[in-house]
């Protein structure tokens, strides 16, 4: 009797409390539910928000492009009632942006090739090898990061001038490359670090050189980082105004964000707010065409190393 007797009272709490913890969980699994698509709402809401803000001017500047002057002022936020092509053939001419795109060119193409090539062999030197003053040299990179250029344009311009670089495209070149090299630096040695070493030493083992192990295997390796570094470098290098309103004072080696204030301040162009929007749309096209053919390798280079 005692056995029969406790059998169901020590059964009845287990089944009591079966269906009581079911519920917490299940009501738990809920409310995590409904946080989690709150926050999901929230976050793309934002997203969109933001995506908002970034591509509107973009696409009122290219419209704006398009319009004549008075259309500009008197209807600012409606469509051009035709495509007016001669702003752009004014832009490229008459204020000599073709000029500008050129030197430009010129200066971001030397200036970028110069950046990876000696940042790369630099950041493989100090993420790979042991040596004295390995930190000191690394740490001394990145304190260039941290240096405001302003501290260093009246001395930079000095040391230029001496150097007889001054008003010249290779001086500019020189500047640039100097002025990237840090976060190069910074960046691709933590993307060599994360390279497998074995490859190298395996290399190493067959009768490779250094620079034929460096060239042919660990900088084919470490496209993705220099890919992402490169455009950043190419984003901030395009759009430097005040290196080359300093070092670079000849009207005839302008860039193009000289050419842009000076197609902004010109009493040639002072009311032509049509010519003005076509050449910034024309500074702002190798940009974007940059990003968005290479936009898979710049996420692919900035998460290669968390995903290591």
């Amino acid at each position: 009797m005692k056995t029969t007797d406790s059998t169901p009272s020590q059964a009845l709490p287990q089944q009591a409390g079966g269906p009581v913890r079911k519920e917490n969980t299940s009501g738990q699994e809920e409310r995590e539910k409904k946080e989690g698509r709150v926050l999901n709402v929230f976050s793309h809401g934002m997203l969109v928000l933001w995506a908002f803000m970034v591509v509107m001017p973009l696409l009122w500047a290219v419209m704006t492009s398009f319009k004549d002057d008075n259309a500009i002022f008197s209807s600012p936020w409606a469509l051009p009632d035709k495509l007016h092509f001669d702003n752009w053939a004014r832009a490229w001419t008459d204020a000599n942006m073709s000029d500008y795109f050129f030197n430009t060119i010129l200066v971001v193409g030397g200036s970028l090739v110069g950046t990876l090539v000696l940042g790369s062999m630099a950041a493989y030197v100090l993420a790979r090898f042991e040596f004295p003053g390995n930190g000191f040299i690394y740490y001394l990179f990145i304190g260039g990061m941290s240096f405001p250029i302003m501290l260093a344009l009246v001395p930079l311009f000095y040391v230029v001038n001496n150097m007889g670089l001054l008003n010249t495209i290779h001086g500019l070149i020189l500047v640039y490359i100097a002025y990237s090299l840090p976060f190069t630096v910074f960046f691709l040695t933590a993307f060599f670090r994360t390279l497998p070493a074995s490859v190298a030493e395996a290399a190493f083992v067959d009768g490779a050189s250094h620079s034929r192990t460096f060239f042919q295997i660990m900088l084919p390796m470490a496209k993705p980082g220099l890919i992402s570094v490169g455009i950043f470098n190419f984003l901030g290098q395009w759009n430097q105004y005040m290196l080359p309103t300093v070092l670079n004072t000849d009207p005839d080696k302008r860039v193009l964000t000289q050419g842009l204030v000076q197609l902004a301040a010109s009493q040639g162009y002072k009311g032509d707010w049509s010519g003005l929007f076509a050449g910034l749309v024309m500074a702002m096209m190798p940009v974007l065409a940059a990003y968005i053919v290479f936009q898979r390798q710049v996420v692919t280079g900035l998460t290669a190393g968390a995903l290591k």
